[in-house]
């Protein structure tokens, strides 16, 4: 269904629905879109969001209300569906195997869609030969930048970069150009920091392109981008893409790191209260692990938000209340440690929002988005997502 399509029958609000189930409020969702789209054309950048966090056509549609612009997935099943809906500028931005690889190709075959791979190694790049040879179908390829430490990639000063750049085009492919993602700003919590984060990857990824240039490759992509550098970058200089993917939805830990407010999070698990524990300060939900994820990414934060923080059925928060534990179908609500609150009165049958950790964790145990619009309980659409590799 699309958002102008209302659901019917038994579930026509959040009172009626069985849960666990995931909400999504669009006009937050809307918001957040609107606002990195602003700050990209502010920085003179084309926005390429990512779509591993939505994988919802539904949601793509709220980013490019017009036609289907440049996006950048994590999984090859994103790749089909997205081609499927129509979209032909895709960038698959995970390190590709040879299989990978062939079936990206055969989708750009049978598509038109145009999948853009990405790769750190000679063996990776020498693969393409065969690729190209099997499907008739030229690769077009960006090399990946390691600019802070954070996973694959290669220094901008790495001797293997202009190497691997030369495999690229002996084996027969294009080289479209260089790619970042400073995944380390996730670790970080201060406007100075991330300010800084923003323009280390900035620099290592136009350094890159620059060495590439020098060698004699076009490089016309010079691509970056998290959701925490995307919001802090002063100076996109050099840059021609900016990529992005929580920001969509935002969760707990970004707001940790301080690139959103806790209004900002426009996905949430509704929950029910199935039994108290009042000796032990608990409160029993029918969301565990299995709906809210075992993500625990604000652990090593300043604040602990368990495995989720707690509204009530309209979205208010309510003061220090936690998911602070979980098991696969069970939640236990408690007061976070060291509040003197007091356990709101949540009695059996109470309806209540589950903030994430993690938006794209959070999303990936469900299979479609209830959506809501604020404080109101009306389902206003049923959106399906995207699931498995």
């Amino acid at each position: 269904m699309t958002v102008n399509e209302k659901i019917s029958g038994p579930a026509a609000t959040i009172e009626d629905l069985v849960t666990p189930a995931l909400l999504l409020d669009r006009t937050k969702l809307a918001r957040n879109i609107q606002r990195l789209a602003d700050r990209a054309k502010a920085l003179g950048v084309v926005l390429r969001p990512h779509m591993k966090t939505a994988k919802s056509i539904d949601v793509a549609r709220i980013a490019f209300p017009g036609e289907p612009g440049p996006i950048t997935v994590s999984t090859l099943a994103e790749a089909e569906y997205f081609a499927e809906q129509g979209y032909r500028d895709i960038t698959y931005a995970v390190g590709l195997s040879p299989a990978a690889a062939l079936r990206a190709m055969e989708l750009c075959r049978r598509t038109g869609a145009e999948v853009k791979l990405l790769l750190d190694s000679v063996e990776q790049a020498d693969a393409l030969a065969e690729v190209r040879i099997t499907t008739g179908v030229v690769p077009s390829v960006l090399i990946e930048v390691d600019c802070d430490g954070h996973r694959g990639g290669l220094n901008p000063d790495d001797p293997l970069l202009p190497q691997v750049a030369d495999r690229v085009v002996a084996a027969g492919a294009t080289l479209a150009g260089v790619l970042a993602h400073a995944g380390e700003s996730y670790g970080l919590n201060t406007p100075e920091a991330l300010v800084k984060a923003a323009e280390n990857e900035r620099q290592a990824t136009v350094l890159a392109a620059e060495i590439l240039r020098a060698r004699g490759h076009a490089c016309p992509i010079v691509s970056l981008g998290s959701t925490p550098t995307a919001h802090f970058a002063e100076n996109l200089d050099g840059i021609t893409e900016l990529r992005a993917g929580v920001y969509m939805f935002f969760d707990l830990v970004q707001h940790g790191v301080g690139v959103c407010a806790v209004d900002d999070l426009a996905i949430s698990v509704l929950a029910t209260v199935i039994g108290t524990k009042p000796e032990k300060g608990w409160v029993l939900v029918d969301a565990g692990w299995m709906a809210l994820s075992r993500d625990r990414g604000t652990a090593n934060q300043r604040v602990d938000q368990g495995y989720g923080m707690v509204c009530d059925e309209s979205g208010r928060v309510l003061e220090d209340v936690i998911v602070a534990d979980a098991s696969q179908e069970h939640g236990i609500l408690k007061i976070r440690s060291g509040s003197d609150t007091t356990m709101p009165n949540l009695s059996v049958g109470t309806k209540v929002r589950i903030l994430p950790n993690h938006a794209c964790a959070m999303a990936a145990q469900h299979e479609s988005y209830r959506v809501v619009d604020g404080a109101g309980s009306e389902i206003l659409a049923h959106w399906p997502r995207i699931r498995g590799w």
